[in-house]
């Protein structure tokens, strides 16, 4: 099991304090940048960090909003995220890296990877919406976000985080991230979704150009196997990875099946 770490990430220039966690050491290719999604952070990814093998080095950021993260009054639009990105890896002196978006970290990822693509050697979409406006179960989700206060209701926060899976996800692990959801405020969940939904999700698809692995649940409630259809056919050098029986968050559900997979991934970039 690998050992991770904790540090913080002090961007400058008016932009927030990040918690990160790491794991491995540099080697030949580039990292890996773990991108949580809404209402998340760096803790999604623990599974899949304790299941990284040595060759692989990973980093996994804490979002403005979220987790332990600084909570600034503004800033909570897709491009938002991704200018932090961008200062994150300038931060750690990243170059280059393998950028692995989980959900709809997956939008500011690839808004990264269209628009700096000198920056990105790859990209992983786990589960991460090519449309979201147009799913029915978002309506309903917008409709109660807007009515929260803080502090946010853990019932709902347990809700939303359990309908995510559809296999068995270790009950610590999912209390876990239940905390670490509450620990954003409720204008963060307001925000944050607002921003996901009055973004143009379609034009974020476009320009992209660096190699993708596209890896979608059957069973996710959320997105449609057309949904990532969307993203394959606007991404040339894409190709879809399916985990049968699995749900929206694969990489909660079999990490270390998702951790085989961006290990082939990484290694196919050095060929």
């Amino acid at each position: 099991m690998a050992t991770v770490a904790v540090h913080r990430a002090v961007l400058g220039d008016g932009r927030p304090t990040l918690p990160y966690a790491e794991t491995g050491r540099p080697g030949s290719g580039p990292p890996l940048v773990l991108v949580h999604g809404y209402a998340d952070s760096w803790w999604t990814f623990e599974p899949m960090l304790r299941a990284m093998p040595a060759v692989l080095h990973a980093y996994a950021p804490t979002q403005r909003g979220h987790g332990d993260a600084d909570k600034p009054a503004k800033g909570y639009l897709p491009e938002d995220f991704a200018d932090d990105l961008v200062a994150f890896l300038d931060h750690l002196g990243i170059e280059r890296a393998i950028l692995v978006g989980g959900s709809s970290g997956g939008v500011q990822a690839r808004i990264v990877a269209g628009r700096r693509p000198d920056r990105v050697a790859g990209l992983v979409l786990l589960g991460t919406p090519a449309l979201l406006a147009d799913k029915p179960g978002v309506a309903a989700v917008r409709e109660t976000v807007r009515t929260l206060k803080d502090p946010v209701d853990r019932g709902f926060a347990a809700e939303f985080a359990r309908g995510l899976a559809a296999g068995r996800v270790a009950p610590g692990f999912l209390e876990t991230v239940v905390d670490e959801s509450l620990k954003a405020p409720a204008r963060v969940w307001r925000e944050t979704l607002r921003g996901l939904l009055e973004t143009d999700l379609a034009a974020t698809l476009t320009g992209i150009l660096v190699p993708t692995l596209v890896v979608w649940g059957d069973r996710d409630p959320l997105l449609t196997r057309s949904d990532q259809q969307l993203i394959l056919d606007a991404i040339p050098d894409s190709r879809l990875v399916v985990h049968e029986g699995a749900g929206h968050v694969v990489y909660w559900e079999d990490p270390e099946r998702v951790v085989r997979e961006l290990a082939a991934f990484a290694a196919g970039l050095r060929r």
